[in-house]
């Protein structure tokens, strides 16, 4: 990159994330491209993931769908935790995408075979439905596991090799590089079966696997590029005395997870998060598969995914990241609660397709562009076991485990609706998450503060908090 351009680029960044060094802004441009294409193959797998499912198994089996990848996801991180003692995390940095890269072409070559409409699906034999449910199992928990398991060892990565001060500034920018590859993967790669008037999402998938391996000469690059004085971590004054307290093993980040109360509050935040965007995400998903079918379905989903992204980026850009700058991260954790609130009021109030669009794309922006980064910043004074073991339980099994607490709730909407009739039923069913999802929205509140204060505190006394 030229110095003229990395001056412009510096410049247009400075009101949004603040003032960087040379080699620091380099270092998160670094880390932006291979964010971007990590977040940019998630949002394009997302919306194919229920579209294919719906199309393959059924879109009330939804609910099912997630209590399956909680299941799985189980021994997945316990594997992943093991992984992590015997290998470096810049191997595994390495390893994650080249696995989900043939993953994900393998997926692309069967669908090839049994991606059909369901009206066709019903008139094949009885082996022949069942291999294409089971395969829209397997696709749904795959792609369930690449967002869990992708997505936090690359942050834990980031947390590891960045300094407080220095990813205040650069995890907003991280992420709004990460914003632009969610806005142009998903429309350009997951509606292009549907624009070129294919029947099935092969040609997204041979795509989507052949990007993954993209991100490993990314990885070497910015290894190499970057100097070391820049890959450092976060060391408290009472780092050792914390590691010594830490013994290995695959349970030891659920051990972790629950000996602490900071760590704890990290999971009560994204548990409480996760069960209302469950709800809201099940009703979003049925009434668009009630609307579109097959690629058409992948089509209108992935515009909802890079309108989520368009939106989030929008959100960066107009500054937002300045409310962890200058209030800190404890403002801005606190914030979400209460705009999930608002969103959560007119989820009971409308529910219309277009509504429950509008509804998600901009509560999930503002979560992405403000929370996330906040979020992923309170790992910084922590020890590495907890920035890789702990993460991976908070983000990958307990992200699950809320996601089934909510689709558990939202498998009661069918008896709801039998029970007493189609609109009582939904009556009934808007009143009930109001009285689980307010609560927990106070809930979050309280530990939103608790988190902002213990963080700044460990900051300032330069310690680890775990």
């Amino acid at each position: 990159m030229s110095a003229k351009i990395l001056r412009f680029f510096q410049f247009i960044c400075r009101f949004n994330f603040g003032v960087f060094e040379k080699e620091e802004f380099k270092k998160f441009l670094r880390l932006g491209m291979i964010f971007g294409l990590i977040i940019g193959v998630y949002w394009t797998l997302r919306p194919l993931k229920d579209a294919i499912f719906i199309e393959l198994v059924d879109k009330l089996h939804l609910p099912y769908a997630k209590t399956a990848s909680v299941l799985i996801l189980l021994p997945l991180v316990m594997f992943y935790t093991k992984l992590l003692e015997k290998t470096s995390k810049e191997k595994m940095l390495i390893i994650l995408p080249v696995f989900y890269g043939i993953g994900v072409l393998c997926f692309a070559f069967l669908m090839q075979f049994f991606q059909f409409p369901a009206e066709a699906i019903a008139q094949r034999s009885l082996f022949f439905i069942a291999v294409t449910r089971v395969l829209g199992y397997l696709f749904y928990v795959f792609v369930e596991s690449y967002g869990s398991l992708v997505v936090a060892l690359f942050w834990a990565f980031s947390a590891d090799t960045t300094e407080p001060a220095s990813a205040k500034r650069g995890f907003p920018l991280v992420v709004t590089l990460g914003q632009i590859g969610g806005i142009v993967l998903p429309y350009s790669v997951g509606g292009l079966p549907f624009r070129l008037g294919h029947s099935t999402d092969t040609l997204s998938l041979f795509i989507l696997g052949a990007m993954l391996f993209l991100i490993v000469p990314f990885v070497y690059y910015l290894l190499r590029a970057t100097p070391k004085s820049l890959l450092v971590s976060f060391h408290g004054t009472n780092e050792r005395d914390e590691e010594s307290k830490q013994e290995p093993g695959f349970l030891e980040g659920l051990k972790l997870l629950l000996k602490h109360r900071y760590l704890l509050g990290i999971f009560a935040v994204n548990f409480v998060y996760e069960i209302v965007v469950t709800i809201f995400d099940f009703n979003f998903t049925i009434a668009a598969g009630t609307q579109y079918s097959g690629v058409a379905l992948s089509n209108y989903l992935s515009v909802y995914g890079s309108s989520v992204n368009t939106a989030s980026l929008i959100c960066l850009l107009l500054g937002i990241s300045n409310v962890t700058r200058f209030l800190g991260v404890g403002v801005a954790l606190a914030a979400m609660p209460v705009i999930v609130g608002a969103a959560l009021a007119g989820f009971l109030s409308l529910n219309s397709l277009t509504f429950l669009f509008v509804l998600m794309v901009g509560s999930k922006a503002i979560n992405y562009a403000l929370n996330g980064p906040a979020l992923k910043q309170l790992y910084i004074p922590t020890t590495p076991d907890v920035k890789f073991k702990a993460q991976a339980w908070i983000e990958t099994f307990g992200s699950r485990t809320s996601k089934q607490v909510g689709s558990t709730f939202n498998m009661s909407l069918a008896p709801l609706q039998t029970a007493f009739g189609e609109i009582i039923g939904k009556s009934h069913y808007f009143f009930l998450s109001g009285i689980l999802c307010f609560p927990l929205l106070a809930f979050w509140l309280i530990a939103a503060i608790y988190l902002g204060r213990t963080f700044k505190k460990a900051i300032k006394e330069n310690k680890v908090v775990c």
